[in-house]
């Protein structure tokens, strides 16, 4: 998989968990998300394009490229299992949505499968 720097992949996670909201996302929708400024966005998205990560149409509107995607829902899946997994261990949403946010970039494929697996075992057996 492309490695990308933790801020590009933050963008592409934004823009993966906003076309979900609305199929239409634009770089002001990512400036509020995230809380950054139009110019800081307006720059992270000329550089996500130029690097292939993203298409901008003539009406502003981003989409994911296939690699982009690809990146976005790896990170975004991380985020979600390593959340979950925190507030079964007794961790606050709060908290733990924050401490995933960190974590995703930095974990490991190897070890991010053996916490998805445990996370689903987990569950499996909570159902049982």
């Amino acid at each position: 998989m492309i490695k990308l720097q933790e801020s590009g992949e933050m963008y592409l996670e934004t823009i993966i968990i906003l076309s979900g909201k609305s199929n239409k996302v634009r770089s002001i929708d990512i400036a509020e998300y995230m809380g950054f400024s139009k110019p800081s966005v307006s720059r992270a998205v000329s550089i996500l394009k130029d690097e292939g990560f993203i298409d901008v149409d003539n009406s502003g509107y981003i989409t994911l490229t296939e690699k982009g995607e690809k990146i976005a829902s790896n990170v975004y899946e991380k985020h979600v299992v390593i959340t979950n997994l925190l507030i079964e261990l007794g961790v606050s949403q709060e908290v733990a949505d924050k401490d995933a946010c960190r974590m995703e970039h930095v974990i490991s494929d190897e070890t991010f499968k053996v916490i998805k697996k445990h996370y689903a075992e987990l569950m499996e057996k909570k159902t049982m």
